[in-house]
């Protein structure tokens, strides 16, 4: 087999491939002949089948096959001779012209990118900080009080208040016509919960039970029910039940139920700034690896594999229209999408992925096993059983290859952080937590 390698351009590349047909030829006969074997046809007897009949109905889809594979090893044989990384699936076709007594073909493919990454020294990047305050350990408390609370039934001629829990019939119209969604009974919701616009709890606060009362409601542009977003509708509501909310004391008793060993106050603090603290610790790390990621990008200097870049573009799509039907959209796996839509993405990601793969490379920053270990019984601490979710992840090699994964990243976010010039903000523990 003569081989020779063309650049096209960047990372396109070009082998032609020769392949004697002789030696085609004997693959497709000593195929045949073992096919002939076990083939059964009408008229015949197994294994009796003459060659020319086996060779006339199966000759074209087989010598299909050893063509394939035929070529298909001569491309991994040629490309690893010369030392290709090869990016995507080569494109072959026939060529036009072939020598005396061989096959030739034309591979079009990509290789993967040389990937220089300047000084990290020089990068500078601002890693984040927050700490868990005793105001935030309040207002988890307050939340644990709010998901345990009851409630009792208000004396008749109380006016409702925020916190208390109604029942109302309403329906609503716009320009004198019912729309959808737009009416129902006795439904229930807590006032000031933020489940209902603010014109309907307004309307609602201070009525009486039994009273009804009508109101306008103007629907913002952007509500989620298309049909009414930016309208005005015209409601009537009627109360129809209204209870005072009743919080649990903070002590022991509300301690025991949300099944704290140590049944105190303290023990309950104590246990939400354990469970705070974990989550302080994720989303800081989650934060600081994006920051340190992002800093890592500016010193790469690459060129993209168009072949990775749209087989991430595939992969975008298809998840976004798995996420249509999920939303209940017909015809989901047929709505055409633009790659235009997820192209910077795509290619966001494709970078992010050669830039990292070189600096593990080159650093030997791969996720040691200990370091897996460490981190799957870490995840599992926070749950009842550990052994058991240390089990169910060591049982599931694609959860442990997204374990490594994640190790792996960590381990450049700290090599990053490492060498480059850093700054470091304290941010509140409300902003980290996306809170207002």
């Amino acid at each position: 087999m003569a081989v020779t390698v063309e650049t096209l351009e960047k990372l396109e590349r070009k082998i032609t491939l020769t392949l004697p047909v002789g030696a085609i030829q004997t693959e497709v006969d000593s195929r045949l002949r073992k096919l002939a074997r076990t083939v059964k046809m009408d008229g015949f007897r197994p294994g009796k089948v003459p060659m020319n009949v086996v060779a006339q109905r199966y000759g074209y889809s087989v010598h299909y096959e050893v063509m394939n594979d035929k070529v298909g090893q001569a491309f991994a044989t040629a490309a690893n001779e010369a030392e290709l990384r090869v990016a995507g699936q080569p494109r072959i076709t026939e060529s036009e012209t072939s020598p005396e007594g061989q096959m030739a073909f034309d591979a079009i493919f990509e290789v993967f990118p040389e990937v220089k990454i300047a000084d990290l020294s020089n990068a500078s990047l601002e890693k984040i900080h927050a700490e868990v305050t005793e105001a935030a350990i309040d207002k988890t408390v307050e939340i644990l009080r709010k998901q345990r609370r009851t409630f009792a039934l208000r004396p008749k001629d109380a006016g409702v208040q925020d916190t208390d829990r109604v029942a109302v019939d309403f329906e609503g119209k716009i320009d004198g016509e019912p729309f959808p969604g737009g009416k129902a009974e006795d439904f229930q919701f807590i006032v000031g919960d933020g489940q209902m616009l603010k014109e309907f709890e307004e309307a609602v606060r201070g009525m009486k039970l039994g009273e009804s009362k009508t109101f306008q409601l103007a629907f913002p542009a952007d509500y989620h029910g298309q049909d009414v977003a930016g309208k005005t509708a015209d409601f009537l509501v009627t109360l129809k039940k209204v209870e005072s909310a009743n919080l649990p004391e903070v002590d022991g008793a509300l301690a025991k139920s949300l099944g704290i060993a140590e049944a105190s106050v303290e023990g309950l603090r104590s246990d939400i700034r354990k469970n705070l603290e974990r989550e302080v610790k994720y989303r800081l790390l989650a934060r600081n690896k994006q920051i340190a990621m992002e800093s890592l990008l500016t010193q790469a200097v690459l060129d993209l594999p168009k072949s990775s870049v749209q087989a991430e573009l595939d992969r975008l799509i298809e998840s976004a229209r798995a996420d249509l039907k999920q939303r209940g959209i017909k015809d989901a796996d047929k709505t055409p999408i633009p790659d235009d839509i997820f192209r910077p993405q795509a290619e966001q990601r494709v970078r992010l992925g050669l830039v990292v793969a070189e600096l593990v490379r080159a650093n030997a920053l791969q996720a040691k096993p200990e370091q897996i270990k460490a981190h799957v019984e870490e995840l599992a601490a926070s749950y009842e059983k550990p052994a058991d979710v240390i089990r169910w992840y060591y049982g599931d090699n694609r959860r442990m290859a997204e374990v490594e994964g994640i190790v792996m990243e960590n381990n450049v976010t700290e090599f990053v952080l490492s060498k480059a010039k850093v700054s470091e903000k304290t941010i509140s523990f409300d902003e980290l937590m996306g809170q207002n």
